[in-house]
């Protein structure tokens, strides 16, 4: 009785996040394009036409079919594949998984950005001269975003069809549930024709294309209104720590996202869509709603913003350089401390990793995450203090860090039991010292 109930509450809660996430990406791009940034327009609207009505509504301003945009969308992910596969760089080995695998990747993420963002200049140039723009991408972006979302429909299933009958690892399996097991997924590293799959979805797609519409949407607010600070603020600080995650790409395949999600619905619809459409929303809101903050005001805002980046990123760094060095360097001038925690593979083999509890991670548990709040909020607090819309992402990604440390805890007791406990010990707040 238990397992049944159990078996239809995860498909129920999985029919409801997937009816529920393209509606809010679509409502997301259309409050910031046709309610002028506020939440408070855009329920009033549909409840003056009735809820069915009024929703529908806002999906048939979506017109679809357009070939630029479908050339776009498919152009984009056919180049970004192209540069994947092709730039070289160095080999380098993700966590071992519980089935005993090590996924191998390249990491050419930095260089594979870098091409991006060039060529991007390039062809803006080019269309500049031909009196063509590449905002058309923000005129469409409701096509854009709908699209995506049927393209990661048809592509789940088909990764979800893939882990069933020809599974890149052993990493693969199905929960018995077809709807469980297209929203979470049924492969852990799925690979096509030798592409990695969540290196495309994650990486080459939705954090490279959440830089490109910043740009995109910083572009259209100069065509719209000529300079205005806070747009450009906002745009600097998301190019500058989307830079910084592809110059530590390597570090990113250690994260729950790699090691833990599969590759169905949720991860994959997520940074296909989700990243684009709700990532990028401060960028979207500020295109219509320019807010001038003067020179002080603008610096200031950048300069927190800057350091926020170097912290998170000099947090990054501390653990890296321990997993690299086995535990043997120097954090903050001394010695290292670490807790050298053994854990057991499911096929019996025993292993070893470092829990490092020098720096800033003998602070809190996961104290990079509060440079990375804070982030946020200041390439958000730009827009003013309005609307809420553009604080959403802030609050979204509050919430998600916030369950990801209780996910980390759950995932470290399971994996390194009595070295984890005594790792709590160590370090004893999560994210907030004295506080959480």
């Amino acid at each position: 009785m238990a397992e049944g109930g159990s078996m239809v509450m995860s498909t129920l809660g999985a029919i409801a996040l997937m009816i529920y996430s393209p509606n809010m990406v679509v409502f997301m791009w259309y409050t910031a394009v046709h309610c002028q940034g506020s939440f408070s327009e855009l329920v009033r609207g549909i409840l003056s036409r009735g809820l069915g009505p009024g929703v529908w509504d806002i999906w048939s301003a979506v017109t679809l079919g357009s070939p630029t945009i479908l050339g776009v969308i498919f152009g984009y992910m056919v180049f970004a594949v192209i540069l994947q596969v092709s730039l070289p760089g160095p080999q380098t080995k993700g966590p071992v998984t519980p089935k005993g695998n090590t996924p191998i990747y390249t990491d050419n993420g930095f260089t594979c950005f870098i091409v991006t963002l060039l060529s991007f200049g390039g062809l803006t140039a080019y269309l500049k001269l031909h009196d063509m723009t590449p905002t058309v991408i923000y005129d469409h972006f409701g096509e854009v975003l709908v699209t995506l979302t049927i393209f990661s429909f048809i592509f789940c299933v088909i990764l979800q069809l893939k882990g069933y009958y020809s599974p890149s690892t052993s990493d693969n399996g199905s929960s018995g549930n077809l709807v469980f097991d297209f929203y979470w997924g049924t492969e852990l590293y799925p690979r096509v024709w030798g592409i990695d799959v969540k290196v495309f979805t994650n990486c080459r797609f939705g954090l490279t294309v959440w830089a490109l519409l910043v740009l995109i949407f910083g572009l259209k607010s100069y065509e719209m209104h000529g300079f205005v600070d806070s747009m450009w603020v906002s745009v600097i600080l998301q190019l500058v720590y989307l830079t910084k995650f592809f110059w530590w790409e390597a570090g990113y395949m250690s994260t729950i996202d790699i090691m833990v999600d599969r590759a169905g619905y949720y991860i994959c619809w997520g940074c296909l869509v989700y990243v684009t459409g709700f990532y990028t929303s401060v960028s979207l809101y500020l295109v219509n709603q320019p807010v001038h903050l003067g020179t002080a005001t603008s610096c200031s805002i950048l300069i927190a913003g800057l350091a926020s980046i170097a912290i998170n990123y000099l947090a990054d760094k501390q653990k890296e350089d321990a997993r690299a060095s086995d535990g043997k360097c120097l954090i903050w001038g001394k010695p290292a401390r670490v807790i050298r925690a053994q854990y057991v593979l499911e096929s019996g083999e025993k292993r070893e990793s470092i829990l490092l509890v020098s720096g800033w991670w003998g602070i809190a548990r996961h104290f990079h995450y509060v440079p990375e709040l804070a982030l946020s909020f200041f390439w958000t607090v730009p827009a003013g203090f309005t609307s809420l819309m553009p604080y959403s992402y802030v609050i979204f990604l509050f919430i998600l860090l916030t369950h990801r440390t209780f996910r980390d805890d759950e995932k470290c007791t399971a994996k390194y039991g009595t070295y984890w406990q005594r790792y709590k010990k160590e370090v004893p707040y999560k994210m907030i010292p004295y506080v959480f």
